[in-house]
């Protein structure tokens, strides 16, 4: 039995399990290591070996080279380090997940319903009565720079560079053209002024207040945080944030007819936490992203479910003395 019984090459172009525990060098990545012929074979490495049902280790001296990806096998499992746990059931080596929203058509239809006179199913006359028409604009404002001195959330209010930063970007988002259709914003303080100064430049438009965008600790990072934080707080926290992703963030209700432009105020993390879900990317790197006070984030959600991000913490309408990042 092989100590690795499964490698595979870590490029998409190949994609090939090597049979008797041969590794192929990553030529697709580093293009440095192409090799063909006599060369090639020579850099094919031989994975440890054993006539019994034990693994044998990988010695050191025929450690694969760099740019190899080594699957183990269920035998040799328990002697691997464990792995951190991850956010999805599946890898997110490239994958997308069409009903990331629990919207897509195939699975709001009752697929056991069949025509009562034929018996058969009838996907294809009701696949259209659940297909999403619109395209919905999601404008994720961060607050304002405010009193990070301050005791309580009442006592944060926005500076007087932070009012003047609220009104430059009621100014950006006026400027765009666009029919906003609605303000839902934090309840916290800071948002709630952030709100109440854009709103004067996007006369008419509703608001709305939702305790589900307030600022928390949504997932664990990776890298970790060199400010600790008990389990709990990412517990509490992550569940209100999550909640507050599914219920904003996903494609047009099937009733929808027109394209919608929409504007959350809220705050940094739980910006990045649902710019990280909305791309399936892995939302513990949420903090590996910088936003600035002020500033503008910009998704766009397809009737297929497909996400873009057209804008990701733009401040470039503000002059550089005026951008700051608390």
């Amino acid at each position: 039995m092989h100590a690795y019984s499964e490698v595979r090459e870590a490029s998409p172009l190949v994609g090939k399990l090597r049979p008797g525990g041969l590794i192929w060098p990553n030529r697709f990545l580093n293009p440095a290591r192409r090799r063909s012929g006599k060369q090639h074979q020579q850099q094919q490495q031989v994975v440890g070996k054993s006539s019994g049902d034990a693994p044998v280790p990988l010695p050191p001296s025929a450690a694969p080279p760099p740019g190899l990806l080594l699957l183990s096998s269920p035998a040799n499992a328990a002697s691997c380090p464990a792995a951190a746990p991850g956010w999805l059931e599946k890898p997110n080596c490239g994958y997308w997940d069409d009903n990331w929203d629990r919207r897509e058509p195939l699975a709001l239809m009752n697929l056991k319903k069949k025509n009562e006179e034929t018996g058969e199913e009838e996907n294809s006359s009701r696949l259209a009565h659940y297909k999403a028409k619109a395209t919905r604009h999601i404008f994720l404002i961060r607050h304002s720079q405010y009193n990070t001195d301050g005791n309580s959330d009442k006592e944060r209010i926005l500076t007087k560079l932070g009012r003047e930063q609220a009104e430059l970007t009621g100014q950006r988002l006026a400027s765009l053209g666009l029919k906003f259709d609605k303000i839902v914003h934090s309840s916290m303080t800071r948002a709630t002024e952030t709100t109440n100064i854009i709103s004067k430049h996007l006369p008419g438009v509703k608001k709305s207040s939702t305790d589900l965008l307030r600022e928390g600790a949504p997932i664990e990072p990776n890298p970790p945080s060199s400010h600790w934080k008990p389990e709990a707080v990412y517990y509490e926290d992550g569940a209100r944030i999550e909640a507050a992703f599914r219920n904003y963030i996903h494609r047009a209700d099937v009733k929808q007819e027109e394209d919608s432009y929409e504007i959350y105020v809220c705050h940094a993390n739980v910006i990045r936490y649902i710019v990280c879900r909305a791309l399936q990317f892995p939302p513990e790197g949420w903090l590996r992203i910088s936003l600035n006070n002020g500033s503008i984030t910009h998704l766009v959600i397809r009737p297929s479910g497909k996400v873009a991000l057209r804008l990701l913490g733009d401040t470039g309408f503000m002059p550089p003395e005026k951008i700051t990042r608390s």
